[in-house]
């Protein structure tokens, strides 16, 4: 069963997203609310997607995708950023630095649920 991460500072955001991924099936979710609280978690459990915000009160987004593409289990986790800055500077520092995806919100759910159905299945094989 697909497992997705779903890091946000604000709880509504993160039941947002999770709301908009259920169609996909046999997803399940664990929410975090930091960047410090993604890295612990991604320390100790392998996922299949991390769906993550840039503005975050302790670790920032960009440090936690430099993180995950800096450990060799990580490497190859797929990262969708969604955030509120809609900057081109901030949607080509986060794909510089790895992420597969940047969106902004507010994003449709159809949006979402497609770049994470691409990501997993491109993932699958």
């Amino acid at each position: 069963m697909p497992e997705v991460l779903v890091v946000d500072d604000s709880k509504v955001m993160r039941d947002m997203v999770v709301a908009c991924l259920r169609p996909y099936p046999g997803l399940t979710f664990t929410h975090a609310s930091s960047g410090l609280e993604a890295i612990e978690r991604l320390s100790l459990q392998p996922y299949d997607l991390l769906v993550l915000d840039l503005n975050m009160p302790d670790i920032g987004g960009i440090e936690v995708v430099e993180f995950v593409r800096g450990q060799d289990r990580l490497r190859n986790l797929p990262i969708i950023i969604v955030t509120t800055r809609g900057d081109e500077a901030s949607r080509a520092r986060a794909l510089a630095v790895g992420a597969n995806r940047f969106m902004t919100k507010p994003f449709t759910p159809d949006a979402i649920l497609g770049e994470a159905r691409a990501l997993l299945e491109e993932k699958r094989g």
